[in-house]
């Protein structure tokens, strides 16, 4: 498959439906945390393909592509935190939270590769 945009990575895909996911799952947290943990775990889910979609754009730059990448890692591991305390906090069942914690380690396995070879995403003049 060829990739003409940052849609058709994988990593992407991945990240998407685990955005839509958390956001089903969030939307049964208690109201006292809808401007707490229900807010960030969503914008935390949410920015890693914001962040994907930013370092797409960027290719031409090599420093800034791995930037953004580095950023959709960071809020990558932010999502799984959160998870973490929904779990904690007795807002999800363990096997919701299992599921998308693997699915977490599986975008930053991606994410990790992408980081670790960059060149066939950079556009080079």
């Amino acid at each position: 498959m060829i990739i003409k945009t940052a849609k058709d990575l994988d990593v992407y895909q991945l990240a998407y439906e685990q955005a839509l996911r958390i956001f089903e799952l969030s939307s049964t947290f208690p109201d006292e945390e809808k401007f707490a943990l229900t807010s960030q775990i969503r914008r935390a889910s949410r920015s890693v393909c914001l962040n994907l979609r930013e370092a797409w754009a960027k290719r031409r730059y090599e420093a800034h592509f791995i930037s953004k990448l580095t950023d959709c890692d960071g809020e990558n591991g932010e999502t799984e935190t959160a998870l973490d305390f929904a779990l904690d906090c007795g807002f999800m069942r363990k096997c919701n939270h299992a599921i998308l914690v693997e699915k977490n380690h599986l975008i930053g396995k991606k994410l990790g590769k992408m980081l670790s070879d960059p060149d066939p995403f950079i556009i080079r003049k």
